[in-house]
């Protein structure tokens, strides 16, 4: 089932009961980030862990510029996945970036930078590799939604900075003196995505 179908009669940010509050952070608390994230990671590994053909687990920190999952079979690797856990929708994503093509609902994003390094990897590696998103606001619950790094790739290339949006840094950004934050993401709409199953159905087929 498609994104559209899904859930086509609960997108309507103008008509929603819960609407997000469309007011920007003003700090960023990577401890909080970074465990919300590893619990991505975690229950999307003991998903794919729940089929016998594949074997999957978190890449080590020496192998930090790789994406955060490796599928194995028969002890080889074979793929690569990606994971983003999002809550807050880019309430005014219309009028910061028109030229998107996107609305708030269905608006994912991704640090600019990781992205490419992906693109580059992958173009060093061959090795299929996937992103996904954990999305969970007032009008999505809970769902797992993502696409194959070619794809995300195209996108990529089709909108280039229409989709960047780049925030100004603020003092959370910071830590021991270091910028951590993200301040440059790219931005893509689950309308182009492919729900889980279907990932792991590509998955279980290489």
């Amino acid at each position: 089932m498609s994104f559209d179908l899904a859930f086509r009669d609960v997108f309507d940010c103008k008509l929603c009961a819960t609407p997000c509050d469309g007011i920007s952070k003003k700090s960023f608390d990577f401890q909080a980030d970074t465990e919300i994230s590893a619990s991505a990671e975690e229950e999307l590994i003991s998903r794919l862990n729940s089929f016998e053909l594949i074997q999957a687990k978190k890449v080590s920190d020496d192998f930090a510029h790789l994406p955060d999952i490796e599928i194995r079979k028969n002890g080889m690797v074979i793929a690569r996945v990606e994971v983003k856990a999002q809550g807050r929708a880019f309430m005014a994503i219309d009028r910061l970036l028109p030229s998107s093509n996107l609305l708030p609902y269905e608006t994912v994003a991704l640090n600019r930078s990781d992205l490419v390094r992906y693109f580059k990897n992958f173009e060093r590696e061959k090795i299929p590799t996937f992103v996904v998103w954990k999305v969970k606001r007032p009008c999505i619950p809970n769902a797992w939604y993502g696409h194959s790094l070619e794809f995300l790739k195209q996108s990529f290339e089709e909108y280039g900075d229409k989709r960047t949006f780049k925030r100004r840094s603020t003092q959370s950004d910071y830590v021991s003196g270091i910028h951590k934050g993200v301040t440059v993401n790219y931005h893509y709409s689950l309308k182009e995505m492919l729900e889980i199953s279907e990932i792991e159905q590509r998955l279980l087929e290489i």
